[in-house]
Order: C-alpha cells, then structure tokens, then sequence
C-alpha cells in the first residue's frame, strides 16, 4: 500500500506542476496578446505593435502563422530534422545531416547557455505560434503541434536554406548507410527548385552625390523562390521598428531597414565551408583518427530517426561521428572526411536581430564583427548618408600553403582553421568616391568600379565568384545614374538589356552571315533578330526565339561543362555557344529551336508574354503549373541572361508555357533623410490561403512591375488599415 501511495503521490505532484505550467504558460500568452496590436494595411502586411521586443516576437509569429502556417511549420520540420516524417524515408538523411550538426539535447543546451534577452525572444517565438494555434483549432499542422524555445538554435540565419544545405545528403547517406536503394533524396531543403536559375540577389547602395534627394539609397533584390520570405512590419517600445521580409517562422527581418539604416544580403563567393580527410584507425575496439602524432578519439553518438512508410512510422537507428573539425559526413576512399561550416546559433541569433535596431555605421560595424552571418555578403545604406559593402562576414584563417577548394589532410595540424579573420581584414568597401556600390553575387572587385577593392590584397579563398552578367549590366547603369529617386531607382534595377542575349544571338547572326540559314522560317527569323536591341517585353518574339535556342543548345548536349578539372561558368558557355561553335551547329541549333516553337504554339512567332507565365493557383509549397488555368503575361527574363529584375522559371508536368518561381520575389527600394521613403513589390500576394484577398492581389502589378507605397510611420499606416486587432481576437 505505502508504494501505491507513493506513485500516486508523484503522479498527483507531477499532474499539479504540469497543470501549473500550462497555467504559466497561458498566462503568458495572454499577457503577450494584451501588449500587441496588428494592423493589417490595405495589401495585408501585417505592422505588428508591442510594448517590448518580446512582445513584438510574439505578435511577428502570431500574424506570420496566420498568412503562412503551413510554411512556418515546413522550415522547422526541416530544420530540426523532422521532414521524413512527413515525407517519407527518402528525407531521413536530411534530418541526418541536420542532427549531425546539432541534436535536440544541444539545442536545448544553447537555449539554456542564451543570453536572457535572447531567451525571451525564443520564448516569444514559441508562445506566438502555440497561441496562434491554441486559438486557431480548425488548422492541422502536418506534424508540429507544439513549438518549443529551442527550435531557433537550428534556424538561426534566414539565408537560402543556409550552409547546412550544401552538405550533400546522398554522401552522408552513401556513408551512414550504403544500402543499395537509391531513393534518397539529394540536398532536400527549404527551396530546391527544379530550374536553372542562378540563385542569389542584386543589392545596390547609391550615396547622396548621385540622388535627387541628396539622400542615400539602397535597393533590396533577393532572388528566391516564390514565396519563401513574407513582407512585415515590426515595432516595440525597446527601439525595434524593422520593415522589410522575413523567412517563415524566423523572430527578425531578414532583409530591410529601419528608420536609419537599411542592410541587404546577397549570396557570397567567400569560402566558409572546408572539407578535412580524417586518418581513422581502429584498434583495441577503440576507433580513433589520427592528428599529428597523437591518436583522437571519434566522437560518437546514436540518433533514431522515425519515418513515414505504408504501414506507418517506422524508424531507423545511426551511429554518428564527429571529430574536432566537424561531423563526419562522408568518405573519399578510406578517408573519412568531416565538413567544418559555421555553427554558432546563439551568436548567429544574437547578430540577425540586434542587425535590425542599428542606427549609424558604427553600430552596424560593431553588430557585424560578431561574425556569424556566414553565407552572405551585406549591401548597407543610412540616413547619415553612409554606404558600405561588406563580403562576407565569417571568414576561416587558413594556411594559405593549401588549397582548400580540395579536401584536406585533417590529420596535419597545419590545414586547421586558425580562428577566423578579423573583420577589419575582410573585404570592406566604405563611401567610394564614385557614389555608388553594387552587388549581383559577382566578384567583390568590380563592386565600385575604379574604387573597387583589389584581388591582391586578399587571401584568394575570401572571393570565389567571377564577374556574371548582372553584374556586366548594373556597372554601366549605375556609372551614368543621377538625380535618382525611388521611381528611377525602380527603373535602373528592371531596366529591360540582357546582356547574355546580346553575346549570345550577336553569335548566332554572325554564324548566319558566314552560312545563310536553310529555311524560309529561319531566314525570316535571323532577319527579325538583326533589328532586336536585345531588351526583352511581354510583347518581344525575339525574346521568345532567344530562350528556345538557348534550351535546344543545352539540350543538344553539345556545350562544354568542364576545362581539365574546372567546371565552365556560365559566361564560358555562352562564350562557346557564341563564339565556339561552329556557324553550321549554331544554325543547326536554332532550327531546333524554331521546330519546337512551331510543334508547342503554332508558329514560331510568339510573343515572350504568351509563354512566359505567373501563375499561382493554390497555397502548397511546391506547386504545379497547368496551361489550361488562368496565368498573366510577364515581361522579365531570368538572371542567366543578366536580367536584373530575375524572373527564375520551370515547366509544368505537361506544359507547354514557362512559370515563375524564383528570382524577384520581396523587392524594395528605401530612401533615407530626415524621415524614411519606401516602396515594394512582393510576388503574388502576402497570404499563402487561396481565399484571402491578398493571395495574389499583387501579381498583375508584379508583372507589371508596379511598386506600392511603403507605409512606415503610425500615421500612414493607420490612413491604409483595413484591419486592426489583438492577437487571439475573432476577425
């Protein structure tokens, strides 16, 4: 009896604590919901008001899960290494390569080790989500039904998908288990997108000396996918009031500005990820790896993964191994080779928010030497009229006597990383005399033209990108701008010149003139080419005739992709396609090219509108396109071509039309002086629901390129509300 009185004892006092943190936790919640207030404006972004930067967190989240649960949800799922569990056992190896680089225990762990206001703002991360779905009964997540504090330890930047993503899932999988089925899937993330667009960003700061204005200013342009960051407004009574996008489920503004500066990344060439081949060694039933001459033991830990199969969840068990360089994640021979990438999710959290309340240079520079914001580069702009560009930002010490775009030997101490480089040695540029800097994920070394930093200065392993042909096109624009406003500023970045049209169909026409084309239609065609300036339109069939070439030339299988042991960039291919080839398989080609126009619309005379789409028919993740549905007309092109307004684009399973689904997706262009001026432009709409207004109540101004008015202050935005409420308010 005394022991049956004993458990019950336990149970009632456990039954009382867990009663009493629920208790807690509501109240919480409620306290949370009573200091914030949302106004939604007329195109539905959310301007989210709260007493503290907690409180702002916790109503950021709340409005987040109401225009894009679903999306909230994915990333962490992915993020935490969840997603077989919805996705099937072909996705166990992306939670794999998650866990390799950190477990539930030691995210736990980082959240307990956060500062305390770090720890309030994760707290607030998790209340606005559980609340939104406390009160919101009728969604059904996929899988998370509670959010835990700890979970932005594993989401901690906002970039595409993050370093994590590089780190190939078929090598673990080929490492951790080398079974013969194949079915994994490679690089499962956030945003892999079945198309060739170039993934990246075009940022431009542009000084008082070439604005109408006086005023600086700053062009923010990621290139993602469709829908991947949400357009928001947050403000507290602790000095936050950030605009601008932000990744599903993450507590800051990934990309924007403040009433003072403005901060725009774009995607580095910087080399941040290394791979070192460990030396193992097994003996004594002990395995160790070598590092000079001493042996190491191999960390290792045991992970269960569950995963979804016909006959419900089942699960598999890895044994794990790290070494002092990083998880184990492949081998090459009998190396085993560990990946070192920046993992340092409380600093990393710590730089993404405290980024969004800086208010003069030196405060950004002092935010900046933190020195985890890892995968990008920062284009910076603000109101005392500074403008700065920074690439990269967590830069490795290396010994430059190897090279570290190979795999090095991990048991030689000397290819360590030797801490990471001071930020005042990294690649900087500073108000160039010139008034402007641009970044299009080129090299660094033209980003100011004249005043550009020089190569000779840097460790080669700090820039990797070639110059592309958005950078080619924003040079000579930039070069002649002045008395810019917002409106030319807009113009500037969509102007219509695609500089890889002109270097590829100059070289089709030039074939022409030594080999006159065959057929009457090709003939017809190359004369319609000679008069086109290779700008693109809705309207432009010479637009259209240039994209089905350049598809038949990457089909033909007759273009290089490697020089020795160097893959050819794109510049290199189009070089090929150009000036290479011979005139008789240029010719050949683009007769394919028109052959295909002809068999999918009739005539090779289609307007670039009438095959280039938008389309967004329902609110999933990865959506299909279908031709027989309504569409607009879009007059961008992709950045392969150098189009600066990118417009990235797939097929359907059985569609003759193209469809957007990356490239310019949150665009603003902000201005700074003695009060803060914006527009934007965000594709399709701000909600992911297909009945909300707002699911694609901006796509015909998307495709028209037709940019609203920011509203910034109190005042404008209460002129533009639609809708005003607390969290957990019936609407």
């Amino acid at each position: 009896m005394n022991r049956i009185l004993y458990i019950l004892i336990i149970f009632v006092l456990v039954s009382c604590k867990n009663e009493n943190k629920l208790a807690d936790e509501e109240q919480r919640w409620q306290q949370h919901a009573e200091n914030v207030e949302i106004i939604r404006d007329d195109f539905g972004v959310p301007h989210i008001y709260g007493k503290t930067d907690a409180d702002a967190v916790f109503g950021l989240l709340y409005a987040q899960c109401e225009d894009d649960f679903n999306r909230v949800e994915r990333n962490y799922i992915w993020a935490i290494g969840r997603l077989a569990e919805i996705e099937g056992e072909a996705s166990i190896y992306s939670d794999l390569r998650a866990r390799l680089y950190m477990t539930k225990e030691e995210a736990i762990e980082n959240y307990n080790n956060s500062p305390q206001w770090l720890k309030d703002l994760c707290n607030a991360f998790a209340d606005g989500i559980n609340y939104y779905l406390k009160t919101h009964p009728e969604v059904t997540p996929k899988l998370l039904t509670r959010f835990e504090p700890w979970m932005p330890m594993y989401f901690s930047e906002g970039s595409i998908g993050g370093d994590i993503e590089r780190v190939s899932t078929r090598k673990i999988k080929d490492f951790y288990d080398a079974s013969e089925d194949n079915t994994v899937t490679v690089n499962d993330g956030l945003i892999r997108l079945k198309d060739d667009e170039p993934r990246g960003s075009n940022g431009f700061a542009i000084s008082g000396d070439k604005t109408k204005s006086g005023d600086a200013m700053l062009l923010i342009n990621p290139h993602t996918s469709f829908y991947f960051r949400g357009e928001v407004h947050v403000v507290s009574e602790e000095g936050l009031n950030a605009y601008g996008a932000v990744t599903w489920g993450q507590f800051f503004v990934y990309q924007g500005f403040n009433e003072k500066t403005g901060w725009m990344h774009t995607s580095t060439g910087t080399d941040i990820i290394d791979e070192f081949e460990e030396t193992i060694v097994k003996e004594d039933g002990k395995t160790s790896y070598k590092y000079g001459e001493e042996l190491l033991p191999l960390d290792s830990l045991e992970v269960t993964l569950n995963y979804k199969s016909a006959d419900g969840l089942k699960n598999k068990t890895f044994t794990m191994y790290r070494t002092h360089h990083g998880p184990v994640t492949h081998a090459n021979g009998d190396k085993w080779v560990s990946t070192a990438l920046m993992w340092s999710p409380i600093k990393a959290l710590e730089q993404s928010f405290t980024r969004t309340k800086k208010s003069n240079h030196d405060e950004f520079y002092e935010m900046m030497d933190i020195r985890t914001n890892s995968s990008n580069n920062t284009v910076y702009a603000d109101a005392d009229g500074t403008i700065a560009y920074y690439h990269g930002n967590f830069i490795p010490k290396r010994n430059e006597n190897y090279d570290y775009t190979k795999p090095v030997d991990g048991s030689n101490p000397e290819t360590d990383w030797d801490g990471l480089h001071p930020l005042e040695d990294n690649i900087l540029v500073l108000n160039p005399p010139n008034g402007w800097i641009q970044n299009c994920n080129s090299t660094p070394f033209t980003s100011a033209g004249e005043y550009s930093p020089k190569k000779e200065d840097y460790p080669e392993y700090m820039s990797s990108y070639p110059e592309n042909f958005r950078g080619m096109h924003a040079i000579p624009l930039l070069q002649k701008a002045n008395d810019l406003t917002l409106d030319s500023l807009i113009d500037l970045a969509y102007d219509t010149y695609l500089p890889g049209a002109d270097l590829l169909i100059s070289g089709l026409l030039k074939a022409a003139e030594k080999t006159p084309a065959k057929t009457p239609e090709a003939k017809e065609a190359i004369a319609l080419l000679k008069n086109w300036d290779f700008r693109v339109s809705k309207a432009s069939v010479e637009m259209t005739l240039a994209q089905f070439y350049l598809n038949a030339y990457y089909k033909s299988g007759n273009i290089p992709t490697m020089t020795g042991n160097k893959r050819i960039t794109r510049l290199g291919r189009f070089d090929y396609m150009s000036k290479t080839a011979t005139p008789e398989e240029r010719l050949e080609v683009f007769q394919t090219a028109l052959d295909k126009l002809v068999e999918d619309f009739g005539s090779w005379k289609t307007p670039w509108g009438e095959f280039n789409r938008f389309q967004r028919l329902d609110g999933k993740i990865n959506q299909e396109f279908d031709d027989s549905q309504p569409s607009i007309a879009v007059g961008m092109a992709s950045g392969s071509w150098g189009a600066l307004a990118s417009y990235g684009t797939r097929f359907g399973k059985n569609t003759k039309r193209q469809y957007g689904t990356s490239g310019n997706s949150f665009v603003a262009v902000v201005e700074f002086g003695d009060k803060v001026k914006a527009k934007s432009m965000l594709a399709g709409g701000q909600s992911g629901d297909p009945d909300s207004p707002h699911f694609d109540d901006q796509a015909q101004r998307y495709a028209d390129g037709e940019f609203k008015d920011v509203a910034y202050y109190r005042e404008d935005v209460e002129k533009r509300a639609t809708k005003t409420y607390k969290p957990g308010e019936k609407q």
